[in-house]
């Protein structure tokens, strides 16, 4: 059966939190080309964001409502009769956690607890994919690539917070058991990159800025090494895995990182250098507070994923640095559309997935 065929089946909507989020975007994005109905819920877009840059508002069927608002999600719920639900809204920033430590875990925890509190309340959901992250991992930087059943702790209030999205997850799993509900499975991915991302105190966004400021570019953590992927690769992993559910798959947690050794910051910034037509200058020796807070070392064992679900990545990690920073290439240099760039890219991963 190929990509999405079950979920064209199926009597509703898939809704969709956090649409106008760069992963939100791909996805919706993803969810057209394959001819699947969806809804979705978010925050407004933030200006120069994927969302805004590609004129998606009204594109779908949409609300713009805070996750911390739970009458509000649980109303566009009921009205709405979604038959699964993907959970992708969060503050998804180690940095901007720091400065808004109470918000982000309202977010990501009460928001969590939210959205499955009003799924759980909807007959019509049959399924809910929450994603998280690979930084929920206790994380002693000792190289070795975490599995599902490793243990769980967050040092930084985002992780931290994350750690309690997981924890939420499992309740609601339990709920599921023992009073009946909708299959519930959390999602962990590693950094993910594609075009269009314009996300603070990420690495790609910020040279991508550096590029066009032309200006030297200052690079924090230059070994740090992160499980880095192309966007599209994950969500591929989170459809599989939400078929899957609806197949009767009963699994509580999924990996979805690349499979090769990971790449070094300072080694994604020159690959994405070496892409980039005009020359730049790379500043390796940024030594601030960021350079404390953030894991040197993340790995993602994702054998279980292509063991149930024969998921792999389709980008190797080099070329997901070189088709992001081609996509803002065409975009800024060449004038392209950055929604055809999108499509360009998922039509490449159609393709390669129906020859798999």
């Amino acid at each position: 059966m190929t990509l999405g065929a079950r979920l064209k089946e199926l009597p509703g909507p898939i809704m969709v939190t956090g649409h106008t989020g760069f992963k939100g975007t791909w996805l919706t994005l993803l969810l057209e080309k394959l001819n699947v109905p969806i809804l979705g819920l978010a925050l407004t877009p933030e200006k120069d964001s994927l969302f805004d840059r590609t004129k998606r508002t009204g594109a779908i069927r949409e609300a713009f409502i805070d996750i911390r608002d739970a009458a509000r999600v649980s109303q566009f719920l009921t009205e709405n009769q979604p038959s699964v639900v993907i959970h992708l809204a969060a503050q998804p920033l180690v940095m901007e956690s720091y400065k808004t430590p109470r918000e982000t875990f309202e977010t990501n925890v009460m928001g969590t607890a939210n959205v499955l509190d009003a799924a759980f309340s909807t007959p019509s959901v049959k399924a809910v994919v929450v994603a998280t992250t690979d930084k929920v991992y206790r994380n002693d930087d000792l190289g070795r690539a975490f599995i599902e059943s490793d243990p769980l702790e967050g040092k930084d209030p985002y992780s931290a917070s994350k750690v309690g999205t997981e924890s939420v997850v499992g309740a609601w799993q339990q709920i599921a058991k023992i009073s009946g509900g909708p299959n519930v499975i959390s999602v962990r991915a590693g950094n993910v990159i594609g075009g269009g991302d314009w996300g603070k105190d990420r690495l790609l966004p910020d040279l991508v800025r550096g590029f066009m400021s032309g200006g030297p570019i200052h690079i924090r953590n230059p070994q740090s090494t992160r499980p880095w992927q192309h966007v599209l690769d994950p969500l591929h992993g989170y459809l599989l895995a939400l078929e899957g559910m609806l197949s009767g798959l009963k699994i509580d947690s999924l990996n979805f990182g690349p499979a090769e050794e990971s790449l070094s910051v300072r080694e994604v910034a020159e690959i994405a250098a070496a892409n980039w037509t005009q020359t730049v200058k790379l500043d390796f020796n940024n030594d601030s507070l960021k350079e404390q807070v953030e894991a040197k070392i993340l790995k993602l064992d994702s054998s279980k994923s292509l063991e149930i679900l024969g998921w792999k990545s389709i980008w190797s990690e080099p070329d997901a640095v070189k088709s992001t920073i081609l996509w803002w290439h065409k975009v800024i240099n060449e004038s392209s559309s950055p929604n055809q760039q999108c499509l360009e890219d998922i039509d490449f991963m159609v393709e390669k997935i129906t020859k798999l």
